[in-house]
């Protein structure tokens, strides 16, 4: 064991927390490319309309040299060169690190990401979605710094942001109580880059052994990439996990997994030990959500793994690729409440 691990060890286990001050609207934001370069529509044209629109709210836009870019195999570039890029933005004075986008081969950066030397500098906000639960995830198990769960910087090209690029942006504000939408979109407008949302399925949560309201640290991400995490040198949950005494609220939403591919990665995880001192689950709209194999679901692959922790599930939240998916704050308590057919969080400031 190295005096990093040693140190990083000790940190997790003393539960310390690391956030960001909340900005103003003077705030620079760095923006990354950790996965997918913004090469094809519509994520190109949404990135170019989103940098405007954000120093038009007054905030200073550092571009990354890869943002713009597809150089890597599945990637904007090479697995060094995004991590370089992503290392620069952290050591620079900007306030928020905002991934411009999803993508397939992130995982592949974590081997060149000093999380040694992160945890020596000022925290920051680092916003990310979907393949950047690589970063997002690991920020807070590893170096317990705060890291949001949310809309990547094309999401802010609108200039009355509304949904879950208002929630994203109100949350690196310091808004703490957030609620889910009413509907949210099966079938997305493709045609037009800048169309808004296509809300046309309305939203029915299951809760699932849910009696009140539960609190806890929340942490989570998209299912697919948590499962690569699980067992390798970036697992720290069980320390993470146990170093929070007043416990731990765990949200996950799956993209590419099938309904048994989410009870395999469920299960997965499960035996790692990764749900202990658990308070809840909070589990978002799955792409496969109308799909069933063999009388297997995605309700109850999930439940027939996560139910002898007794503890409230909300399943089919306003969470994951089906838009629009609320932000989560990785590493604050939160506390979650179920009413009127509908997801409610307050965080503690």
């Amino acid at each position: 064991m190295t005096f990093g691990d040693f140190m990083n060890i000790m940190r997790i286990e003393s539960g310390e927390i690391m956030r960001a001050n909340f900005i103003n609207n003077k705030a620079k934001l760095y923006l990354v490319a950790p996965s997918f370069g913004c090469t094809t529509s519509p994520y190109f044209e949404r990135l170019n309309q989103a940098i405007p629109q954000l120093e038009a709210k007054g905030h200073t836009v550092v571009v990354g040299p890869n943002c713009f870019k597809a150089e890597g195999p599945c990637a904007s570039n090479t697995k060094e060169l995004r991590a370089k890029e992503f290392m620069d933005a952290w050591e620079s004075d900007a306030e928020v690190i905002l991934s411009v986008g999803g993508g397939e081969m992130m995982y592949e950066i974590l081997d060149y990401i000093d999380f040694e030397r992160i945890r020596t500098l000022p925290p920051k906000w680092f916003v990310g979605f979907s393949d950047n639960t690589n970063l997002t995830f690991t920020l807070t198990t590893l170096c317990n710094i705060e890291t949001i769960y949310g809309c990547c910087a094309g999401a802010f090209h609108f200039k009355k942001l509304s949904y879950d690029a208002l929630d994203t942006y109100s949350m690196l504000q310091g808004q703490l109580e957030f609620k889910g939408y009413p509907k949210y979109e099966s079938i997305a407008n493709k045609e037009d880059p800048f169309a808004k949302y296509n809300l046309d399925t309305k939203k029915v949560i299951t809760a699932f052994q849910y009696t009140s309201a539960f609190s806890g640290v929340m942490i989570g991400g998209n299912l697919d990439i948590l499962q690569l995490l699980c067992g390798t040198p970036y697992d720290r949950v069980k320390e993470y996990t146990l170093s929070h005494k007043e416990g731990i609220i765990f949200y996950l939403e799956a993209c590419d997994l099938s309904v048994l591919g989410i009870k395999r990665a469920i299960l997965q995880l499960k035996r790692a030990g990764w749900f202990q001192n658990i308070k809840g689950f909070l589990i978002g709209r799955p792409l496969c959500i109308h799909t069933e194999f063999l009388g297997v679901n995605h309700i109850n692959a999930i439940t027939d793994i996560l139910k002898d922790y007794a503890v409230p599930i909300l399943l089919d939240i306003d969470l994951g690729h089906l838009a629009p998916s609320m932000p989560f704050r990785n590493g604050a308590y939160a506390t979650v409440e179920y009413r009127n057919k509908n997801i409610h969080l307050t965080y503690r400031s």
